[in-house]
């Protein structure tokens, strides 16, 4: 697989806590660098960062991000308002209690009222595998199929396991033909993206591998 490919499939991540505009801006540069599919900020950047690159790559974040436990007025307010600053991907987190406690009527309204308040623009919808039972991440598989989300996205990197490749198998037993998946969180290596496209995953999340490339001196045309 050509480098360009691997990259092409890149949201090129940067969420840490204490990210600065600089932390930011070099994201930005690296995404436009390396040709990613978008750079993943957080809210209170995507207004800048989306003047600062235009239309040249787009620009992805966060809503009810990390633990997804904000009702879905805050999470339709936060995507909402993120879309009118500049942003053309949202990864929303799921109330996974509610997935737990097998409210899956609310789990997928609440999915369906977050795809409309971005009025088209691009929804991930972020499941926490680590956290969750097969036939949990079965049913959201049906849930997202259902409510007309775009992708279906493993994990925020915060909890306490990212992706697996288990779980990108069991997503592409599941999923409906108009889901898409984002694998997210520990992937740590060339191989480990390569594998996960061959399986299936059409995103990845991810800051390493640029800091990868990057730190062996490579370019998109090759390493």
């Amino acid at each position: 697989m050509e480098l360009i490919d691997i990259l092409s499939k890149v949201d090129h991540t940067y969420l840490k806590p204490e990210a600065t505009w600089q932390d930011i801006k070099r994201t930005c540069d690296e995404g436009l660098a390396f040709s990613c599919a978008s750079v993943c900020i957080p809210q209170s950047f995507v207004k800048m960062a989306k003047e600062y690159v235009g239309d040249e790559i787009k620009i992805c974040t966060v809503t009810g991000f990390p633990c997804g436990y904000s009702t879905v007025e805050a999470k339709c307010f936060e995507s909402k308002q993120a879309v009118l600053n500049g942003a053309d991907e949202i990864d929303t987190v799921i109330n996974i209690g509610d997935l737990k406690s097998k409210n899956y009527q609310k789990v997928l309204s609440d999915l369906k009222a977050i795809k409309e308040s971005i009025e088209g623009k691009t929804l991930k919808v972020i499941i926490e595998t680590c956290l969750l039972t097969d036939e949990e991440k079965i049913k959201m598989c049906e849930i997202v199929t259902n409510s007309g989300a775009d992708f279906i996205k493993t994990s925020t990197g915060f909890s306490t396991k990212g992706a697996t490749k288990e779980d990108i198998i069991l997503f592409s037993k599941h999923i409906g033909k108009n889901v898409k998946i984002k694998a997210a969180g520990g992937i740590s290596s060339l191989e480990d993206a390569i594998d996960f496209i061959n399986l299936g995953a059409s995103r990845l999340g991810t800051s390493r591998i640029v800091n990868i490339i990057k730190n062996q001196g490579g370019d998109i045309n090759g390493y």
